[in-house]
């Protein structure tokens, strides 16, 4: 959880929680989905009004689902529709960048200000590396101060020179560059330059054609000032005009600010696709693919950061030894995508309350260890929370 999420729940003064009944998937699913499904039910309990996952393993392909798509309509999620994934449009850029540096185009040591003079304030050199894996020491900025604001500025246009400069000026470094790691979505605003710069393309037609059309993300895109989810999985809810009222439909969303960091519109099936694509080695080559999994601690015990990647290490006894993807929280939406090294076991897991309702963030990510780990397997590394948008 960034600082944000928890600025935000701190101020909400207590939240309400949905507590319809619970309703799971009516398809006949193999024994070993009772804890996934146990998960999903629980993140309605504590206050989603709806969870969906997806699932491709050696058992084949399932979805699951429980809690309403839609508090005005109660009908049930539609785990094959779309819905924000947020941070992990940083996983597709990053994909992206890895690309232009198997082309030659730009090398991780590569300074920003030499490939993108002006756009920083910082006199320490950051490389296009340190952007990558959140190790440039250029700090979180939050976006919001009230829950509130969260609904007063969704309509609110910005552009990616803006996000750079409300994240930079006047906020120095948190640390010399390459000598600790902090999340930053402004990291990620500067790659989308760098990519256009290097492309001469707009970041939107970039990722398109290098990785959403190659992966087969048939049902994804980047919306950038389009503000709905065209087919949405389920609508995404915050409680953000205190505990007595009512829940706030944040589905329909204004997300420029999040341009190059959290701005995709995808399905379960379209990540598992991806990761499935980017961890077997069909989109960047096997050199950046080796160094996308290199890592470093995150400052959250459990969690390590590579380039555009998630690293969990899991116990003896689990599905696998680590997994990978990545996590997104946006208004509305929290996600996690997680897959084994070699993405022959895949689940994507979304709940539909996220910044104001932290018990739902960690029902989704217990959905996660659900799939890989025996019922009753501690998982002892298990990130406290994830610092994500």
């Amino acid at each position: 959880m960034n600082r944000v999420v928890r600025r935000a729940v701190a101020l909400a003064a207590g939240t309400v929680l949905f507590t319809g009944a619970a309703v799971t998937s009516a398809a006949a699913v193999p024994s070993s989905r009772a804890g996934l499904r146990a998960a999903l039910d629980g993140a309605v309990a504590v206050g989603s009004p709806g969870a969906f996952a997806g699932v491709l393993d050696a058992d084949g392909q399932w979805y699951g689902h429980s809690g309403v798509g839609s508090l005005a309509e109660r009908g049930a999620p539609r785990p094959r529709g779309q819905f924000r994934a947020g941070s992990i449009t940083k996983t597709v850029v990053a994909t992206a960048v890895l690309q232009l540096v198997g082309e030659g185009r730009v090398r991780l040591e590569d300074r920003v200000q030499d490939r993108l003079p002006g756009l920083l304030p910082y006199a320490e050199p950051i490389t296009v590396r340190q952007l990558l894996q959140h190790t440039s020491g250029i700090p979180f900025t939050e976006r919001w101060d009230t829950p509130a604001e969260i609904d007063s500025t969704r309509w609110r246009h910005q552009t990616p020179d803006e996000t750079i400069r409300e994240g930079t000026e006047g906020k120095p470094l948190s640390f010399p560059p390459g000598r600790g790691a902090e999340y930053s979505n402004t990291n990620y605003a500067v790659l989308g330059k760098l990519v256009e710069e290097l492309t001469g393309r707009s970041l939107h037609s970039e990722l398109q054609r290098r990785v959403l059309d190659r992966a087969g993300m048939r049902d994804s895109y980047l919306p950038y000032r389009h503000p709905r989810v065209d087919r949405p999985a389920a609508r995404g809810y915050e409680w953000l005009h205190g505990p007595d009222a009512a829940p706030t439909d944040v589905t329909d969303y204004e997300m420029s600010r999040f341009w190059g960091s959290g701005n995709l519109v995808s399905t379960v099936d379209d990540l598992n696709r991806f990761f499935r694509a980017l961890l077997a080695g069909g989109l960047v080559p096997a050199a950046q693919a080796a160094e996308m999994r290199g890592t470093v601690p995150s400052g959250i015990a459990g969690l390590e950061f590579g380039l555009g990647l998630m690293r969990i290490p899991l116990p003896p006894g689990c599905a696998a030894p680590e997994i990978w993807g990545f996590n997104g929280s946006v208004p509305g939406y929290h996600t996690w995508t997680m897959h084994s090294p070699d993405a022959r076991r895949q689940v994507t897991v979304v709940v539909t309350a996220n910044l104001t309702s932290p018990p739902a963030q960690d029902a989704a990510l217990g959905a996660v260890f659900a799939e890989f780990c025996p019922a009753g397997q501690q998982v002892a590394s298990r990130p406290g929370a994830a610092p994500s948008r």
